[in-house]
C-alpha cells in the first residue's frame, strides 16, 4: 500500500479542520482561556490555506499560490498570538499580517517572479520566524510550573528548524525526470511530518490548558487569594510535612504568630479597601524578611503565622523585630493616608526532636497575648513560666521570665 502525496494532503486537511473545531469546542467550555480560541482559528484558518492549495492548476496562481501562502502565514502568526495571550501578554495586530503582507509584496517584485527557490526560501522563513517565536513565547512563560510546556518547545523549535533547511535540502534533492521517486519520498516525508506536528501539537496545546486549569485551581485551594502567600490549610499541612522531616534530621525551630494591631479600627477609619492593602503590604514586608526555605501563612483575617526552619533564637530575634521594623515604616503613610499600623509578635523557639506545630502555635499564641497586654507594636518570646501563668489563669501576668524583646516604638 502507497501513501503518495495526495493523500496526506487531503488527509490533512480533514485533520487541520477537525483539530480547529476540537480547540473551538474546549474553548467553549472554559473561555476563560482565550488562547485556545486563537489555536482553534489558527487551525481553520491552515486548512483554508490548504484546500487553496489543493486548487493549483484548476485556479489563478494569485489564489493558489499568493493567496494560499498567505492564509498559511497568517494561520502561523495567529498560533503565535495564542501563545502570547496564554501567557497574559498581548495580541499585536501588526504582527498577525506582517508575515502575508510582506509575502504578497514579494510576489509583485518583477525580479523573484520565477525565482521560484527564493521564494520558497522567504515563505520558509517566515514559517520558521512564527513558530520560533511561539516557543520563545512558551519559553519566556517557563516560571510558571507547566511540565507539557517543554514538549511544545521543542517540537515548535524543531518543526521550525525543518522548514527553514526545507528549501536547501530541495536544492539537494532535485525533483528530477530520472530522480522523480526520490522527490516523490522527499515530499511524502514532509507532508507526513507536518501532519504528525498537527496533531501532536494540538494535544500539547490542550494539554498545557488543562494544566493551566487545574494548576489554578489547587492555587486557589491553597493560596490566600488577597495576600499571595498561603492560607490556613496550605501552612498548617506544610508544617505537618516539615514535622515529618523534622524527626530524620532535628534542627532548631522558630514559630512567629502575628497579629495586626487595631486592625478593626484601621477598617472603620479609612475602609475595607485600605485594609486589605495593609494586609497586602505586611504579606510583602514579611515574605522580604523571611527566607524562601522558610513557611509563612495567613491563618485568617488579621492573624498570620511563620516557620523559620533551622534558626537560632537569636536569628529568629532578628526576623521578627525585622518583620515588626518594616511593616511599622511600611505603613506610615498608605495611600496617601497616615495609617502607622503596626503588628504585635508571639515567638517560640524548639529545639526538641519532635515537632509539634499545633502546640508551638498554642504557645507562640500565649506570647502573643503577652504582646497585647504590655503595649502592642512589640516582641514576645514564650517562656516555661509564661505557660504556667497561663495554666494558672493569669496570661498576662509581669513576670521576669516574660522576656520583655522589643519596646513600643513611638505610633
Amino acid at each position: 500500500m502507497t501513501l503518495d502525496v495526495n493523500t496526506l494532503f487531503m488527509v490533512t486537511i480533514y485533520v487541520e479542520a477537525i483539530l480547529g473545531l476540537l480547540l473551538l469546542f474546549v474553548w467553549v467550555q472554559n473561555t476563560s482561556i482565550y488562547a485556545v480560541a486563537w489555536w482553534g482559528f489558527a487551525h481553520l484558518i491552515r486548512a483554508a490555506s490548504i484546500v487553496l492549495f489543493g486548487m493549483y492548476g484548476s485556479a489563478p496562481d494569485l489564489i493558489t499560490i499568493d493567496l494560499a501562502n498567505a492564509l498559511l502565514f497568517t494561520a502561523f502568526a495567529v498560533t503565535w498570538t495564542g501563545a502570547r495571550v496564554f501567557d497574559g501578554r498581548p495580541a499585536e495586530p501588526v504582527y498577525l499580517v506582517t508575515g502575508a503582507v510582506l509575502w504578497l509584496l514579494v510576489c509583485r517584485l518583477p525580479v523573484l517572479a520565477d525565482a521560484v527557490d527564493t521564494r520558497a526560501l522567504i515563505a520558509s522563513g517566515i514559517i520558521t520566524t512564527y513558530t520560533w517565536l511561539t516557543a520563545y513565547e512558551f519559553w519566556h512563560g517557563r516560571s510558571e510550573p507547566l511540565v507539557s510546556r517543554w514538549p511544545a518547545i521543542f517540537m515548535l523549535f524543531a518543526h521550525g528548524a525543518l522548514f527553514l533547511l526545507r528549501t536547501p535540502l530541495v536544492s539537494v534533492l532535485p525533483i528530477a525526470p530520472g530522480n522523480h521517486m526520490l522527490g516523490s519520498v522527499w515530499l511524502t516525508v514532509l507532508s507526513f511530518e507536518a501532519l504528525l506536528f498537527t496533531i501532536s501539537v494540538a494535544f500539547i496545546l490542550l494539554a498545557m490548558a488543562k494544566e493551566r486549569t487545574e494548576l489554578r485551581h489547587r492555587t486557589a485551594a491553597m493560596v490566600d487569594p488577597l495576600t499571595g502567600i498561603a492560607n490556613r490549610r496550605s501552612f498548617l499541612q506544610d508544617a505537618a510535612q516539615l514535622a515529618k522531616r523534622h524527626i530524620a534530621n532535628p534542627r532548631p525551630v522558630a514559630v512567629l504568630l502575628i497579629d495586626l494591631d487595631h486592625f478593626k479600627s484601621i477598617n472603620d477609619r479609612f475602609g475595607h479597601a485600605l485594609g486589605d492593602r495593609v494586609l497586602e503590604i505586611f504579606a510583602e514586608s514579611a515574605r522580604h524578611s523571611v527566607r524562601a526555605s522558610d513557611l509563612l501563612g495567613r491563618l485568617g483575617g488579621e492573624e498570620f503565622a511563620a516557620v523559620l526552619c533551622d534558626t537560632s533564637r537569636e536569628k529568629a530575634l532578628v526576623v521578627a523585630e525585622r518583620i515588626r521594623e518594616r511593616f511599622a515604616h511600611a505603613t506610615l503613610e498608605v495611600d496617601n493616608r497616615p495609617v502607622c499600623a503596626t503588628v504585635s509578635i508571639g515567638l517560640v523557639h524548639c529545639e526538641e526532636a519532635a515537632l509539634d506545630v499545633a502546640e508551638l502555635l498554642a504557645r507562640a499564641d500565649q506570647a502573643l497575648y503577652v504582646a497585647k497586654e504590655r503595649g502592642r507594636n512589640r516582641v514576645e518570646v514564650a517562656t516555661l513560666e509564661m505557660m504556667l501563668n497561663q495554666k494558672d489563669g493569669n496570661p498576662a501576668a509581669s513576670t521576669p521570665a516574660a522576656e520583655r524583646v522589643a519596646t513600643k516604638s513611638a505610633a
